[in-house]
């Protein structure tokens, strides 16, 4: 439901939010596609019956452009992380990646298929409010710890793992199922990793160069800057520039007009926004939005919305105005 991002959320599925010119869960299939040492043949995506057949369809889609098969599983009440994954049942099948969809990273390294299973971790400054992992003398995890009280380790895990035997990974989720054994009332994937540890599968550290969230404006926004700082501009031919000034790195889609105004560093701007006589500085704009007169930093303009105003730090959702 993407609460801590509202008001973006109220039109748009959390994943489905553009940031850096692409949706985050395309961004994040793209990269897993990148790492991986073997074609990927299916990505399910595991959504609620709400989401409808538009989202659907750009899902499915999504996968298509990556040479896969794309497949929706519904996950029609909220029981945790175990069972979302039981519900694309049918695709756990051999090699196997799991990923939270609002998870995305910078990494440079190739998976090592031969592995019993690995779990992708960060170093944090406050390992409190994550769960983590500790390791053993031979760099083995050894213990999957959830948000300690007490340090343990610093080693946060992100929500992306790898399996190379999906058909085990699916007979530990059904057992959790089976047997009704859940934390505070929901299945936990870590409930079934320590299942499958305590059963001899070994399972090693995968780390990121950098882990970057998409948990509320501020940090959206900061992700937004990271990826155009590490990826570059991306700024495409089909747009009107007319006595203004662009400074990169920025990502401006097809049908931008952008007249006597400033935009950038760090800015993304989606199709089809007209922006006039203004500044705009590490901001996400999203598609067919209007921007005239104004000042707008560290903020995020949702779609089809319209802003002429005094200088801004805003978190401005879709089909919305402000105009004084």
């Amino acid at each position: 439901m993407g609460t801590r991002m509202r008001p973006h959320t109220l039109t748009v599925p959390k994943p489905l939010i553009t940031v850096c010119g692409k949706p985050i869960v395309h961004r994040l299939v793209e990269d897993i596609t990148r790492v991986c040492n073997e074609v990927v043949d299916e990505i399910a995506f595991i959504v609620h019956p709400s989401f409808g057949k538009v989202v659907e369809q750009t899902l499915v889609e999504m996968a298509q452009k990556l040479g896969a098969k794309g497949t929706i599983c519904y996950q029609a009440q909220a029981q945790g992380t175990a069972h979302a994954v039981l519900c694309a049942k049918e695709a756990l099948k051999g090699n196997v990646i799991v990923a939270f969809a609002d998870t995305l990273f910078i990494a440079d390294f190739k998976l090592n298929t031969q592995q019993d299973a690995i779990i992708w971790v960060q170093q944090v400054a406050d390992p409190s409010a994550f769960g983590v992992v500790k390791l053993n003398g031979d760099g083995l995890i050894t213990d999957f710890v959830e948000k300690p009280k007490e340090y343990v380790s610093d080693l946060a895990i992100i929500g992306i793992y790898y399996f190379k035997d999906g058909e085990n990974l699916c007979k530990e989720l059904q057992y959790l199922i089976d047997n009704d054994i859940h934390v505070k009332g929901e299945f936990q994937l870590t409930t079934a990793l320590e299942n499958m540890k305590n059963k001899g599968v070994k399972f090693y550290p995968g780390k990121v160069d950098e882990w970057l969230d998409c948990g509320n404006k501020n940090a959206t926004v900061n992700t937004n800057t990271r990826l155009l700082q590490n990826y570059g501009s991306q700024i495409s031919k089909q747009i009107i520039v007319e006595n203004s000034t662009i400074i990169e790195p920025c990502c401006i889609a097809d049908g931008v007009t952008i007249r006597n105004s400033v935009v950038g560093p760090y800015v993304s701007v989606g199709e089809g926004t007209f922006i006039s006589g203004s500044v705009i500085d590490t901001t996400i704009v999203q598609s067919n939005s209007i921007i005239e007169y104004t000042t707008i930093k560290n903020s995020m303009i949702g779609t089809k919305a319209i802003v002429k105003t005094k200088p801004l730090d805003v978190s401005l959702s879709d089909y919305s105005e402000i105009v004084q």
